[in-house]
């Protein structure tokens, strides 16, 4: 299909799509369409800026997601820059103002599984499984801030595995670097994706060996004196998630920050 099909079926079909996204097929071809949601309220970000205010964590001020047009505009100006510094993410094929067509990163028949299920089902396996996996999500935050770029939500869940092996990155409805200096949304992506995949690790006994692997990727001349700076900060003002229970007694949400707080304080 050419640039004008893509561009007719937007026009005809988002309008009449009840789901925020929605999959369809196009003489062939998987493809996705994204139309706005509705605006969101700005109370909440408020509210999370006082709470990094009052516990001097800049790293956690809260990168405004507007919803509704804002969102559709952010996602498009991100793909297309990241995309166009040769970074694997959605390509888009079509766009108006309240919506937008892009290409999904698999092919038919075939699953294009986040990285972090690929993570947790691995663990079984134990720890060489896990590390080998683990390694592709830095090697990708390696990729993005090599450009001088961040992630959005840099989350293993964000992370995709294309046919080919290679992982893409998707989900940009905000921008960080429109709120927060290059260090703190570098850092940002660091410390998601450590959030979203240090309890896999734990659970597969390759913790660590996990804290060899993150401290020398930190140590890495691509990060430098602001993010070391604003990493050393951090780190220090999260000591208290040492008091964290192991076990699921707090939820699995507690759980997580605890396998976190492990991962990251005992590697720096």
């Amino acid at each position: 299909m050419n640039n004008t099909g893509y561009s007719r079926f937007l026009e005809e079909q988002w309008p009449q799509q009840q789901p925020l996204v929605a999959r369809y097929m196009l003489a062939g071809e998987q493809v996705w369409l994204k139309r706005a949601g509705p605006r969101h309220g700005m109370w909440r970000y408020r509210l999370l800026g006082a709470a990094a205010g009052v516990l001097r964590l800049p790293v956690l001020r809260p990168v405004p997601n507007l919803g509704g047009r804002p969102a559709i505009a952010t996602e498009l100006r991100r793909l297309r820059t990241l995309g166009a510094l040769g970074l694997r993410v959605p390509q888009v094929l079509a766009a108006c103002d309240d919506a937008f067509l892009m290409r999904d990163l698999g092919t038919p028949g075939r699953p294009t599984p986040s990285l972090g299920d690929e993570i947790e089902a691995a663990v079984a396996a134990g720890p060489t499984a896990v590390l080998a996996l683990w390694r592709l999500g830095l090697q990708t935050l390696d990729a993005v801030h090599g450009h001088q770029q961040c992630l959005s939500q840099a989350f293993a869940r964000n992370m995709v595995r294309c046919p080919d092996g290679a992982i893409a990155c998707i989900d940009f409805e905000d921008d960080p670097l429109s709120a927060l200096p290059l260090a703190l949304c570098q850092l940002r992506d660091a410390l998601a994706y450590a959030h979203s995949t240090a309890l896999a690790l734990r659970q597969a006994g390759a913790q660590q060996e996990a804290r060899a692997l993150w401290n020398d990727w930190l140590t890495q001349p691509l990060r430098g004196a602001d993010f070391q700076a604003a990493l050393q900060g951090t780190l220090t003002r999260l000591t208290w998630l040492r008091h964290l229970p192991q076990d699921r007694r707090w939820g699995r949400d507690a759980q997580r920050l605890r396998a976190a707080h492990d991962l990251l304080i005992g590697s720096y």
